[in-house]
Parts: C-alpha cells; sequence; structure tokens
C-alpha cells in the first residue's frame, strides 16, 4: 500500500454475509434477455449474479450510480471503478426454491501505479452455500482507476487470436444493457447514462457490463456443448465494449474437449476479455 492509503488494508478480512431466496423470475427474466428459452429449476453458471444484490438507500448512493465506498468495499480515492476479473468453481446448481448465504471477504488488496496511472485491485472472496451444500466458490477482481488525463495517450490495443472454432455476434444495445443493470440491480451510470459516461468517465459510448461479457461467454460454451457440466471458469477483462458496436464471443476446445480457450473481441477485432473454461 502507498503511504497516502494506509488505511485502506483495515478492510483486509473484512465479512460480509448474504442470504436470499432463490426465486424464478431472475431467471426467466434473463432467459429473456439473452434469447434463451430456459426450462428448469437449476440457476445456469454465472446466473447467481442476479442474486444476493447490494440494495442500499438513494441517500447512500454515490455520485457515480454506485453505493458509496466504506462500507463493505474499502474507500479508495479514485474514481473509476469496474470490474477486472474473476475466477470460479462451481461445487452444485443452485436451485429454484433453495434459500442460500453468500459470505464474502475481503482478501486482498492492491496499490499499483500503471501507464494510465493509479491502479487499486481489490479482491473479494465469495462461498456460496445452501441446505449446508457448497455450491460455488468465487474470487472477484475490482480495479479502481485514476481519471484520464488530458492528452494522455490510450494503451495500445491488443488484437484478438483468430482461427476460432465456436463464435457468436452480439449486438448489446441499450436497452440489453438497461434489462442487466436491472436484473443486477447495479445503479452504475456508465451503462444507462450517456451524458454522463461521455463528460465524466471521458467513454465514446454506454459501456457493456464485463460480467454481461462474461455471462456471454459462458452462453456461448453452453450453446455449443449443452451435455457439458462447467466446472470452472477464469476471465479477465483486458478492453471496454460499447453499445451499439457488435461483437463476438468465440471459443477454441482442446482436443479433448475438457478445456475451452475463451475470448470477446469488440467490431474492429480488438480483444476485450480473455478466459478459460473447464468442462466434465
Amino acid at each position: 500500500m502507498s503511504a497516502s492509503t494506509p488505511k485502506l488494508d483495515d478492510w483486509l478480512n473484512k465479512e460480509m454475509v448474504v442470504k436470499d431466496d432463490i426465486t424464478a423470475f431472475p431467471l426467466a427474466a434473463m432467459a429473456a434477455t439473452l434469447n434463451r428459452a430456459e426450462h428448469g429449476s437449476s440457476v445456469p453458471p454465472l446466473w447467481h449474479w442476479l442474486y444476493f444484490l447490494p440494495v442500499v438507500p438513494m441517500s447512500e448512493v454515490g455520485a457515480d450510480g454506485h453505493p458509496e465506498r466504506g462500507g463493505f468495499l474499502p474507500p479508495v480515492p479514485l474514481p473509476r471503478r469496474m470490474w477486472a476479473g474473476g475466477r470460479l468453481t462451481f461445487h452444485a446448481p443452485l436451485k429454484v426454491g433453495e434459500h442460500a448465504t453468500r459470505t464474502s471477504t475481503i482478501a486482498n488488496i492492491e496499490d499499483k501505479t500503471g501507464r494510465s496511472g493509479r491502479l487499486v485491485f481489490v479482491t473479494v472472496q465469495h462461498t456460496i452455500e445452501a441446505d449446508g451444500e457448497l455450491k460455488l466458490e468465487e474470487e472477484h477482481d475490482i480495479v479502481y482507476r485514476d481519471a484520464p488525463q488530458e492528452g494522455a495517450r490510450p494503451a495500445r490495443p491488443q488484437l484478438a487470436p483468430e482461427g476460432e472454432t465456436w463464435r457468436r455476434t452480439i449486438d448489446a444495445d441499450a436497452v440489453m444493457l438497461f434489462r442487466y443493470s436491472a436484473l443486477t440491480f447495479n445503479g452504475h451510470r456508465i451503462h444507462y447514462d450517456y451524458p454522463y459516461v461521455k463528460q465524466v468517465e471521458g467513454y465514446p459510448g454506454l459501456v457493456v457490463h464485463g460480467p454481461l461479457i462474461a455471462t456471454l461467454l459462458v452462453d456461448l460454451v453452453r450453446r455449443e456443448r449443452p451435455d457439458a457440466t462447467l466446472q470452472s471458469f477464469a476471465f479477465k477483462a483486458v478492453r471496454p465494449i460499447f453499445a451499439g458496436q457488435a461483437f463476438t464471443v468465440c471459443g477454441q476446445p482442446s482436443a479433448d474437449g475438457k478445456l475451452v480457450d475463451l475470448w470477446a473481441k469488440d467490431h474492429e477485432g480488438y480483444l476485450s476479455m480473455r478466459a478459460t473454461a473447464e468442462l466434465a
């Protein structure tokens, strides 16, 4: 930690427990948003993000639409906050009707300086249980960063791999982003407030949610291998994708079909997200 943020260490090992009932409506709404005809009582992989939502009164919402910092998450004094990636292990599916518990712990706080300025990475560990059974383990990386400096040169984008076996093109328009924000009770203004995202955050358009891109990568696996069971999934955000610019989710399975290399690329062919899925 830098000398300017010694108190962030006070948040290490901070714990929060949230309970939720696994109900059917969020699954039906998510299926409609992704043009899926979901049937059954199990929660598909990554759709657990529709539950255990952070519900805070408007008086505790920050200028960016997120809950104010300094509660469970540390009060990092940087304006931008984004999902950086995550790693998940799936033990058993959540099922409609279960009463589940998610225990979250601040596992790591790392202060860095990169080309774009100061960065603070916060890693949160989650475990989800229902009826005494461990369902899922997750590590969630959040990155806080400086606002872009005037005249600063953006990082050089990386071209996405080529030659994928699986591919699907997605048009994530403002309606899809609104639906996903509503389903996850995500008030972050970069996903729906065009003047804010342009004038305050400096982005050229509405930003597609990182978790939505990750969900679409897993959805590609489920479409191509409906017989398989997802055992683990790891993903890392590389570059934003913006609403109104069609992007592509891609997959390349290993020879034995047990591992799948996944990535998302924007309309110009630049890498946006990289991921790996392990199947059984």
